[in-house]
């Protein structure tokens, strides 16, 4: 018997040329961005536009990483997402473990009687997911200056520490795994710390990566609050670094900006590429139930 399938489609010549001009255009934006790098000013004012590289490219590094900080930007810019990246993982870890593992109940005074209060509760965090930050920016400013945190890394750090995301993410993950496990824990004398550390964490390495992906290209990418909170230029992030590079030269020069865009989108590429396999299949699974 031949087990071979036949395949449900099968693609068309017009099929592989629709999906190469669809990448095309998608890349195109970053294409465009890496050829202007490399080349001069008289290159990218030309008309009609040169679409062919230059030879500018390490010059413009050279300038955008010397004239400009951009080198300091991104140290800062990594630092900031870094601690979010994992002060999120290991709150949201600990919000699942709370969600699913832990009884929560608030007696009602003089009586014997007990809500449980863990679906409101959960409700409730996803329920923060429809506040984005930028509501709160006012009220979060005001809190982090009264707490002396202008132009402190605390100030990039601390409001991103919560994650309602994470939580959910873990809280469904741990709701899937069998309950016999933490029976089985329970009665080696494992604590709930070390029952999250031996058992779960194991079993959760596709949803960890997942979750690291999303909040470290997320923390890159921040804009507006870093250019509110932070007014020392050393302590800046990169992707106001880059609006500052624009604005601090006479005569837009595009060639160093979009070398420093080029060279600000390495680090969430890297972290995406190194963690690919853990982010498809930690939704893939997330899809399963």
């Amino acid at each position: 018997m031949d087990d071979h399938k036949t395949p449900l489609f099968r693609p068309s010549i017009w099929t592989h040329v629709g999906l190469i001009i669809s990448i095309l255009v998608v890349g195109f934006p970053m294409i465009y961005a890496l050829i202007t790098a490399t080349q001069t000013p008289a290159q990218i004012y030309s008309y009609p536009p040169r679409l062919l590289p230059g030879n500018r490219l390490f010059a413009n590094i050279r300038t955008v990483i010397e004239d400009f900080s951009l080198g300091r930007y991104m140290l800062n810019s990594t630092i900031a997402a870094v601690a979010v990246t994992v002060g999120k993982t290991v709150l949201s870890l600990l919000a699942g473990l709370a969600f699913v593992y832990f009884d929560m109940f608030i007696p009602i005074p003089f009586t014997k009687i007990k809500i449980d209060i863990k679906q409101p509760l959960f409700f409730f965090v996803l329920f923060t997911l429809m506040m984005p930050t930028h509501i709160l920016i006012v009220s979060l400013f005001q809190l982090v200056s009264d707490l002396g945190w202008g132009n402190t890394y605390l100030a990039l750090v601390m409001p991103f520490l919560a994650s309602a995301t994470g939580s959910f993410l873990f809280r469904q993950h741990f709701s899937n795994i069998p309950a016999d496990l933490a029976d089985a824990a329970r009665v080696d004398g494992a604590g709930p710390l070390r029952f999250l550390w031996s058992v779960l964490i194991p079993m959760s390495w596709n949803t960890i990566g997942a979750l690291a992906v999303i909040q470290f290209v997320y923390m890159w990418n921040q804009y507006l609050w870093p250019l509110i909170i932070i007014s020392e230029g050393d302590k800046q992030v990169v992707q106001v670094g880059l609006s500052l590079l624009i604005g601090g030269q006479d005569a837009t020069d595009w060639g160093p900006v979009m070398a420093g865009v080029v060279i600000a989108t390495l680090p969430p590429l890297l972290v995406f590429i190194l963690l690919q396999r853990q982010f498809m299949s930690g939704f893939a699974l997330q899809a399963e139930k």
